[in-house]
């Protein structure tokens, strides 16, 4: 397989070659047709010694793309091309990796969670270049540190990808890839910029705020439920109150679209594929219940009674789901099973 020439936007750097750092490498990079992607992916979320916060780095022919995992579920993605940084749905990201077994290529590492939350804010901050001579690196320290700056700085040498975090222009922590336990951070940085093609060192930094947590974002296996459970909801609901539930349900959908955009993702028809978006676990929670609060109020009036049914019939299959992300804590009516 010949490796991808595509260089990261603004940079001369080659994805294919971007190094992160790592607590411990589980997979090292392997051809993505000897892994099976969906038995990895259950591993890492049933298995004790899966559960770990870490990354899936797919180096794929144009792009590099990123899954995060804490504690073993993905719970983001973000991926770099040759035309910039961006955060991405997780299921576009398993589609690339699925669709490019042959020519792809796959690296499972474990890395602490502050490593995690600055790799995938470099992407949503997003990063901004700063300027770096391979020959006077120095220079670039000595300008963090005369204007007090406060952020992190991505440094990429020779496709190696450290995160130094400053505060007031003074070096605080990092995460370094390919560096020594027992290194010294001066030492590891001057390795780094010693060597390279031609011996000239191929650079490139990069500053961002570094950011509070990951951004957990709905996974598509909970998108699909939310689905279903949006649609038994006016099912169930067309059946107490016939003629009338299914046009309130669909109406008032179209109205709380504007405040609750994931509405219009749930409410795909369950014969039509769904598309691909950024939704967050507790935006389509919020508006999944916002919708059945206001349509079930609506058909007490007319049925006295009905709402605590028709949540009971139409989601029982999902109740755990439901319950462990909050969606009956906000709603008035206790249902049993």
């Amino acid at each position: 397989m010949r490796p991808s020439v595509a260089i990261l936007s603004g940079t001369p750097v080659r994805l294919a070659e971007l190094c992160f750092p790592a607590r411990r490498v589980q997979i090292q990079r392997t051809r993505l047709a000897f892994i099976h992607l969906d038995n990895l992916l259950h591993f890492a979320k049933i298995d004790r010694d899966g559960k770990i916060d870490g990354y899936i780095a797919g180096y794929l022919p144009d792009e590099l793309a990123l899954l995060f995992l804490r504690s073993g579920e993905v719970v983001t993605s973000v991926a770099f091309t040759g035309k910039g940084r961006e955060v991405r749905p997780i299921a576009v990201t398993l589609k690339s990796l699925r669709d490019e077994l042959e020519r792809g290529e796959l690296a499972f590492c474990e890395a602490p969670l502050e490593q995690l939350v600055w790799m995938y804010h470099s992407v949503a901050a997003p990063a901004q270049p700063r300027p770096v001579n391979p020959k006077d690196p120095r220079s670039l320290f000595l300008a963090l540190q005369t204007e007090r700056y406060s952020g992190v700085l991505e440094l990429i040498v020779n496709g190696a990808v450290s995160y130094l975090r400053f505060e007031d222009g003074k070096f605080l922590t990092g995460h370094f890839a390919g560096k020594e336990a027992d290194e010294q951070v001066p030492a590891y940085l001057e390795r780094l910029f010693a060597g390279g093609p031609d011996g000239r060192p191929v650079v490139a930094a990069a500053g961002f705020a570094p950011g509070a947590t990951l951004e957990e974002q709905a996974s598509p296996a909970m998108v699909q439920a939310y689905r279903e459970v949006f649609w038994r909801i006016a099912e169930a609901a067309e059946r107490e109150v016939p003629g009338e539930a299914m046009s309130r349900a669909l109406k008032l959908k179209d109205r709380l679209i504007p405040v609750h955009d994931p509405l219009g993702v749930l409410a795909t028809p369950r014969e039509r594929e769904l598309e691909p978006r950024l939704l967050t676990a507790e935006g389509i929670t919020f508006g999944l219940s916002d919708w059945a609060l206001q349509l079930l109020e609506q058909l007490e009036v007319i049925a006295p009674g009905v709402a605590r049914q028709v949540l009971q019939a139409a989601t029982r299959d999902h109740r755990y789901v439901l319950q462990r992300a909050g969606f009956f804590s906000r709603l008035p009516w206790p249902v049993t099973w």
